[in-house]
C-alpha cells in the first residue's frame, strides 16, 4: 500500500461523510455501512497495518503512543486531516474537537477497545473533548478532523 493508494482510500470515504453533521446518525452510519466486518473496514485496516509495517504511518513516538498525520486537510479530503495512532492500553493526552472528530477503531491485539467502543467507527461532535483511550489491548486508530481542528489541552 503506497501513501498515495491509502490517500485515495480515504479520499473516496470522506466523499461520502463530506457535509454531514459530526452526530450519532453518522456514527451510526459509518458502522452499518464501513463497520466491522465490511470489505470496507477491512480495507482501511490492512492499508494502515502495512503503512506501519512501511513506516510511513505512526512513524513518531511518544508517552507510549506511536502517532503521526497522514495528510493535512486539503481540498482532496473534503477538508478532513488524516491522523493514525498505534495505541497498547494507554490513554493519550487529552484535548478537544472544535469540528468534531471521526474515530475509525482496529483492534490489533486482544479485545481493545477505544473509549470503551470496539472495532468500528465513533464520532465526537463539535466541541466535545476526551482522553483518548485504549483498553484491553493493542488498537491502531484513524482518526479524520475536519480542517485538522484539534486542540490539546495544557497540564500544569
Amino acid at each position: 500500500m503506497s501513501k498515495e493508494s491509502f490517500h485515495q482510500l480515504v479520499a473516496g470515504l470522506t466523499a461520502e461523510i463530506a457535509g454531514r453533521p459530526l452526530d450519532h446518525e453518522l456514527d451510526a452510519w459509518l458502522n452499518t455501512r464501513h463497520g466491522a466486518g465490511t470489505a470496507s473496514f477491512e480495507s482501511l485496516k490492512q492499508a494502515c497495518i502495512e503503512g506501519v509495517a512501511e513506516g510511513w504511518l505512526c512513524e513518531r513516538e511518544g508517552g507510549g503512543i506511536r502517532y503521526g498525520r497522514v495528510f493535512k486537510a486539503e481540498d482532496a479530503l473534503h477538508s478532513f486531516s488524516v491522523d493514525v495512532v498505534d495505541m497498547r492500553d494507554i490513554a493519550g493526552p487529552h484535548h478537544s474537537h472544535p469540528k468534531g472528530e471521526i474515530d475509525l477503531i482496529m483492534p490489533l491485539e486482544g479485545d481493545a477497545t477505544f473509549d470503551a467502543r470496539p472495532a468500528g467507527w465513533c464520532v465526537y461532535p463539535p466541541g466535545s473533548a476526551h482522553f483518548p483511550t485504549v483498553a484491553a489491548g493493542r488498537a491502531l486508530v484513524l482518526y479524520l478532523l475536519p480542517e485538522g481542528q484539534i486542540q490539546f489541552t495544557k497540564t500544569a
